[in-house]
This record gives C-alpha cells, sequence and structure tokens, in this order.
C-alpha cells in the first residue's frame, strides 16, 4: 500500500495558468498588464509545484480526485502526484516562466501580431501539461493529453500564412489521429483487461494479466499513445513541420510541453500499465527499443543535413526524446533512472538552442546555418549560450546532458544490450558533427587573404545582440545546463525515488 497525502495542491497548480487566460484576455490592450498577468501566474505556479516537493522526496504520494467516477465507466478524473510527475511538473513550470519572458523579448522585437492570443493559448498549454504530469490514471491521461493537442494548434498556425496552415493541419492530423486510432482503442483494451480499473497506483495495470495471444497487438497499440507526440519514426513529419511556428513555440513544444508530454506517455505506458516485469517476460521491450534505436540514428542523420538552424534542431529533438524512450524501454535500473533524468537535461539544453535560434533570426532576419559565419564577434553571448546548450545535447562536460547520457549508456550495458550501447555512442558523435561546426564557425570563420569571411556574403558590423528580454532567458538557461552538472542531486534523487516505486 503507497503512502498517500490528499492534498489539492495539484490542482492549484494546473489552474494557476488556466486562471490567468481571463486576465490576459482583460489586459490585452495594457501590454505592461497583461505580461505582468502571465509573469504571476507562471510563478504562482511554479510555488505550487515547489511546495510539493518535500512531500514526494519524502517518499509519499499527493492524490486528489477532480471528478468521481462517471456512471457506467467507474473510472474518475484524478490527480496522483509521484517522483516522475513532481520532476516533469518542476521542469515545465519554471522554464514556462523563462520561455514567457523571452516570448515578450522576440513578439515584441519582430512586432509579430495577435500577441495576446498567443500568450493566452501558451498559458492553457502549460496548465494541460501540468494536467498531463500529475494525471492519476489513463483517462486522465488521455484527457490532458488532447487538451494539449488543441491548445498548441494556434500557437503553431500562428503566423496564419499558407505555411503555416499546413503545418498546422499536419500537426493535427498526426496528433488527433494517432489518437483515434491507437490510443483511444488502446485504452478500451486496457479497460476491458483490467475489468476497469486504469489507475497508475499501486502495481502495473495489466501486470497481472493473462494477455493470451494479444500482447504484441496491445504493445502496439500502447507504445502508439506515446508515439505521435514523442516524435518517434514513423510517427515524426509533423515535427519538423511545426517549425513554421515563432520561435517561443517551438522552444515551448522542444523543451516543455509536446514532446516530452509523448516520452512522458511512453514512460507510463511501460511502468504503469504493463510493468517492468511483465515486458522483460514477453521481451516485447525489445521491440520498442529498436524503433527507438531506429530513430535515433536515422533523425541524427537527417539532422546533418538540414541548414536551416530551427529544422536542424528539430531532428535533433526527434533522436533525443528516442533515447528516452529507448532508456526506459531496456527496463535496466540506471536506464530507466537516465531516461528520466533525460527528460531534464534535454529540456534545459535545447531550450537554450531554439533562444539562441530566435535571437539571431530577431537580430540579423537569418535563419539558415550557412549564414551564420563570423557571428560569435557581434553576438557572443547568444553563440556562447549555444556552444554550451550544445554540450547538454550532446552529453558533453560540463552539462548535465553527460550525467543523463552516462546513466543510458551504463544501463545498456549492464542490461547485456552491446549493439544499443553502441548506438548512444554512434549518435553521440552525429550529435557532435551537426552542432560543433556551427559554434566553431561563429568564432573562428574562414577567412580569404584579404581577411573576408569566405563562408558567409554577409556583413556583421552592424549587427549585435538582440534585445535583452532575449538574451537574458537564453543566457540563464546555458547556465543551468553547466549548473546541473554540479548540482544534480534534487534530479538524480526523484529518478532514483521513481524507480523504486515502479520496479
Amino acid at each position: 500500500m503507497e503512502n498517500t497525502v490528499s492534498s489539492f495542491l495539484p490542482v492549484w497548480a494546473c489552474l494557476a495558468s488556466l486562471l490567468a487566460v481571463p486576465l490576459i484576455v482583460i489586459f490585452r490592450k495594457e501590454i505592461f498588464l497583461r505580461e505582468l498577468s502571465t509573469f504571476t501566474a507562471g510563478f504562482v505556479k511554479l510555488g505550487f509545484v515547489i511546495a510539493m516537493l518535500p512531500i514526494i522526496l519524502e517518499g509519499k504520494v499527493i492524490t486528489t480526485t477532480l471528478v468521481p467516477a462517471i456512471s457506467g465507466i467507474n473510472v474518475p478524473i484524478e490527480f496522483r502526484v509521484d517522483a516522475l510527475g513532481i520532476l516533469f511538473a518542476l521542469v515545465a513550470s519554471s522554464l514556462w516562466i523563462v520561455t514567457s519572458l523571452y516570448g515578450v523579448g522576440y513578439m515584441r522585437g519582430l512586432k509579430e501580431h495577435s500577441q495576446t492570443r498567443f500568450f493566452a493559448f501558451f498559458a492553457v498549454s502549460l496548465s494541460a501539461t501540468l494536467g498531463v504530469a500529475f494525471a492519476g490514471n489513463l483517462l486522465t491521461l488521455y484527457l490532458f493529453y488532447e487538451m494539449l493537442s488543441l491548445a498548441t494548434w494556434p500557437l503553431v498556425t500562428h503566423h496564419q500564412d499558407k505555411e503555416a496552415r499546413t503545418g498546422g493541419r499536419t500537426y493535427l492530423v498526426f496528433l488527433l489521429g494517432t489518437s483515434i486510432a491507437f490510443a483511444i482503442p488502446a485504452i478500451i483494451y486496457t479497460y476491458l483487461q483490467a475489468d476497469g480499473d486504469l489507475s497508475f497506483a499501486g502495481p502495473a495495470i495489466l501486470a497481472g494479466n493473462d494477455l493470451g495471444y494479444l500482447p504484441a497487438v496491445c504493445l502496439l497499440l500502447a507504445f502508439a499513445f506515446g508515439f505521435s507526440k514523442a516524435g518517434l519514426m514513423p510517427f515524426h513529419s509533423w515535427l519538423p513541420g511545426a517549425m513554421v511556428a515563432p520561435t517561443p513555440v517551438s522552444a515551448l513544444l522542444h523543451a516543455v510541453a509536446v514532446v516530452k508530454v509523448g516520452v512522458f506517455c511512453v514512460i507510463r505506458v511501460v511502468t504503469g500499465i504493463f510493468g517492468i516485469d511483465l515486458l522483460r517476460d514477453l521481451g516485447a521491450n525489445l521491440v520498442l527499443c529498436w524503433i527507438a534505436a531506429f530513430t535515433v540514428i536515422t533523425s541524427s542523420l537527417i539532422a546533418l543535413s538540414q541548414d536551416s538552424l530551427k529544422r536542424r534542431l528539430a531532428f535533433s529533438t526527434i533522436g533525443q526524446l528516442s533515447y528516452i524512450v529507448l532508456g526506459v524501454a531496456l527496463l535496466h535500473e540506471f536506464a530507466v533512472e537516465g531516461a528520466v533524468l533525460h527528460i531534464a537535461a534535454h529540456a534545459v539544453g535545447k531550450i537554450t538552442l531554439f533562444f539562441c535560434a530566435g535571437a539571431i533570426f530577431v537580430a540579423t532576419g537569418k535563419k539558415y546555418i550557412s549564414q551564420m559565419a563570423g557571428l560569435g564577434k557581434q553576438m557572443p553571448f547568444t553563440m556562447a549560450a549555444f556552444f554550451l546548450g550544445s554540450l547538454g545535447v550532446i552529453g558533453l562536460p560540463p552539462s548535465i546532458g553527460l550525467i543523463s547520457k552516462f546513466h543510458l549508456v551504463l544501463g545498456a550495458a549492464e542490461a547485456g544490450q552491446i549493439a544499443l550501447m553502441v548506438v548512444f555512442l554512434i549518435s553521440t558523435i552525429l550529435n557532435a558533427a551537426y552542432f560543433l561546426p556551427i559554434s566553431y564557425q561563429a568564432f573562428f570563420p574562414s577567412k580569404d587573404a584579404e581577411g573576408d569571411l569566405v563562408d558567409t556574403k554577409f556583413s556583421w558590423d552592424a549587427v549585435r545582440e538582440a534585445p535583452p528580454a532575449c538574451v537574458i532567458p537564453l543566457v540563464f538557461t546555458a547556465c543551468l545546463t553547466v549548473g546541473l552538472f554540479f548540482a544534480p542531486n534534487l534530479f538524480l534523487e526523484l529518478s532514483n525515488l521513481f524507480f523504486e516505486q515502479v520496479k
């Protein structure tokens, strides 16, 4: 019997950003008050999450029921906050504040239209993200999962031009289409197999069930629940297409919400629906391992060929999320802990890189890597932060990414999966190959005999750093990537505690 504490803290944490939406709309003509509402909600949300942290670190679980069991279904809408949920909520709520500040600088710097709508749906998206993090059963998880898909669609289509509409259609087709085709049948199947018990409390839902001849079908259905948002191949093409959105949205999608919700759902499926022991006995986890491994290598190779900086970052994200899926599918203690830890490590590294991409666009109007040689002299803070963010994603010291990837590699070795360990190592080399040359050419560009830049036709003499509201967040997250390398104890403790709760 797990040690539970009943509290409305997760409800208030989830509602904090949602309740800010009316204020954001009311103050649409009072820009200072509109943005003050956003930041106030962000700090309040983070405060509620931090208030829950000591309870979780004591090994307890926070629960609360939102809606009692619906007649005929007998499944309540409920929250259950464990170590995995609080880690995800801590990352999402803290980075939302940073992203909001960056969004102010970016949207003002480019004089973007419909800024009120932008910040309003930003707030709704974070509310849905925390709803997923705190979901106490499969039905609650699904409801907030779909809420997030719908709330982020206006952000993806923000520019409202032909390219944005095309990207938005692809976004909805993949996210809602896979839900209808895979997630809903998976939930119904699980409901019938488990006699109506969809709760994540206690043993895994299907751990003690005889699946008969349907384990492969059930696995494919349930894993697809997270495949679309996680961006695993072949359900990945929506993610590069979503790069038509403003950069703060891209940062939100890749570092805080949507794709992280996808891998979060995969972790819940593995540990909360099937359980580590059942998957190990069936050997079905290896199917997921090799799908993820294929995605890791293929996406990294595609990233090498991308000249658009945001598209290179998008394909990098696909590979990095596959690290998390591969780690949890290995079912080994170090690998599962590394997968959970990589949620935070990838978040701070990748959001830094997207912030830098947006700052470069605001300052120069350039979005292609081939146009950025020599930019380091005029934008030293941005390009230095890009370098540090790259180290975090590659997994090199001094960055938190080294610690999470070390756990993943060690977990693969301890599990006896040497081939998968090699996949991690090869992909790390590919990560370095598509990131480090960008920083090198920015600070040490090739020059001809007259001292002119060889790799670009542009002169950066008049270029300066982006507005402070853009630069401060990217410097902060870059420092966070390094700082967590020296102080990773909180995230390590939460990842260890989660494995103890599910093993």
